[in-house]
């Protein structure tokens, strides 16, 4: 079953990631902040997406309505699926490009404990982002090549 969520709710967690991280906005002469990673904490029960820094404070958060009310069993995976896709679409519009944390840094799912569950987004202007599907079959190309180069 795949979690659906209003216009409204999507614009709520683009609006609350962006909230989280404006303190890292460039300022002039400003030094990075080492800030390795930003995460992100949904809660099916209440609703809430709590955001943290690496110290755990809670940098900003919303309540997502259709959380609550969502009855499968895949949560954990439709909230990473969703939130991923909102911090693709942040991403994409440059918002990132403009932060002073030092690259690279992540933002992560967390679990109830605070332990990392998954990255939903590294942010690394040097590197080359590319997803688990262009990397499908990698490890066979590549064995494939040094075999190759190796017996001629």
């Amino acid at each position: 079953m795949n979690m659906k969520l209003s216009q409204q709710s999507l614009l709520s967690i683009e609006s609350t990631i962006k909230k989280a991280v404006a303190k890292y906005q460039i300022s002039e002469g400003e030094e990075p902040s080492i800030v390795t990673d930003v995460h992100l904490q949904p809660n099916p029960t209440s609703g809430e997406l709590l955001i943290y820094d690496d110290d755990d404070n809670e940098l900003a958060s919303t309540t997502i309505s259709e959380w609550v009310s969502y009855e499968a069993d895949d949560f954990e995976k439709e909230a990473e699926r969703m939130l991923t896709s909102v911090l693709g679409k942040v991403q994409h519009s440059g918002y990132f490009n403009h932060l002073s944390l030092m690259e690279p840094y992540s933002f992560t799912l967390i679990d109830d404990d605070k332990e990392t569950t998954s990255e939903l987004l590294l942010v690394d202007s040097e590197t080359l982002i590319v997803n688990d599907e262009l990397l499908k079959g990698l490890d066979e190309e590549l064995d494939a090549f040094l075999k190759d180069l190796l017996e001629k």
